[in-house]
């Protein structure tokens, strides 16, 4: 089955970390997720980064190579091409760091999570930002302001949504009319509840996933099942 685009005027998309597995990139939660296979998340909060950053970058220096050595799949290359193909409707909301949907030719997309190709200083009275690539392996990067730790520009455990980044979305949610929620879980809030709030707008909701959600979100109205880079191309075929 594919979807008759040409009905909805305001299209969102919620990605998670499984849409990039077909990449190469390993999800953080479920069958080989990093959460799963024992990473510890307690280095991507800020406590654990302050208290040891070394052992952070340990965590975030390989994903960040990982990243930057993937390529977009079929899946981040069908959302592409609907935006290209319903020009100025879609907005593609992504709880991934890995920037893959913009390399895939993505423009209208919501990074609520950060992007693991930037750092900034950990000093919250320095706002000096850096955009670059390196893993820093075996070392911690300094702010070129004043001297103290980068961490990685992403959305740590325990941390709010950036606020722009988070007005954005409730403003697409405001006027969705289509919503698919595409590779993620559904459990991380906020994410986890704007399928509630595209229901409320009366929107046509989708759940697109190797496997169901549990507990089921009855916000869904329709599941697939299956990898993303399998069924989005199908799905989304105009």
């Amino acid at each position: 089955m594919h979807l008759d685009l040409e009905r909805y005027r305001r299209i969102v998309v919620l990605t998670g970390a499984g849409i990039s597995v077909a990449s190469g990139l390993k999800p953080y939660r479920g069958p080989g997720g990093l959460w799963t296979e024992g990473g510890d998340a307690t280095l991507a909060t800020l406590d654990g980064f302050h208290a040891d950053p070394d052992a952070s970058w340990a965590l975030f220096g390989p994903l960040r190579r990982a990243a930057r050595d993937a390529s977009p799949n079929p899946a981040h290359e069908a959302l592409a091409a609907l935006e290209h193909r319903c020009e100025g409707r879609v907005t593609v909301v992504t709880q991934n760091v890995d920037g893959l949907h913009q390399r895939a030719g993505s423009s209208d997309v919501i990074e609520i999570h950060g992007s693991v190709f930037r750092s900034r200083c950990a000093d919250a009275a320095c706002t000096q930002t850096v955009v670059d690539d390196d893993a820093y392996e075996g070392v911690v990067p300094r702010c070129p302001r004043c001297g103290g730790a980068l961490r990685p520009d992403v959305v740590f455990f325990g941390e709010a949504l950036p606020v722009d980044e988070e007005w954005a979305v409730k403003r697409a949610l405001r006027e969705v009319d289509l919503f698919l929620a595409v590779g993620t879980s559904g459990t991380v809030s906020p994410a986890s509840s704007y399928a509630r709030s595209a229901a409320y707008n009366e929107a046509r909701t989708i759940y697109v996933n190797l496997e169901p959600m549990d507990p089921p979100n009855p916000y869904f109205q329709e599941t697939h099942l299956g990898p993303a880079e399998d069924i989005l191309p199908a799905l989304l075929d105009g």
